[in-house]
């Protein structure tokens, strides 16, 4: 996966971009951006646990300043990998509020 580009894409009425989840950490995390995919450490584990996925949830929608129902997992819900859509912001949006986080 090295030289993978991060890309947040525009979806139906929202946007969509790759995440990739590591269990078992201290505190919930957003990583960054590495190899193209959203790292983020959470304390609930496995990673396809419901707890594990809804903390992901949680943590976006507090680091990503929006509502934790707008954050759908559209893929790889039972795994370590998986794309998650926010509902109602664009791919534009989501990328200044990564940006500005970084």
């Amino acid at each position: 996966m090295t030289g993978r580009r991060f890309e947040i894409t525009d979806a139906t009425g929202g946007a969509a971009f790759p995440v990739r989840v590591t269990t078992k950490a201290a505190e919930g995390e957003v990583v960054g951006v590495e190899e193209g995919i959203l790292r983020v450490r959470l304390v609930a584990s496995p990673a396809g646990d419901p707890t594990a996925n809804q903390e992901l949830i949680t943590l976006l929608a507090t680091y990503l300043q929006v509502d934790a129902s707008q954050i759908e997992i559209v893929a790889g819900i039972e795994g370590r990998e998986k794309i998650v859509t926010i509902e109602g912001v664009d791919a534009n949006a989501i990328n200044a509020l990564l940006q500005g986080r970084q």
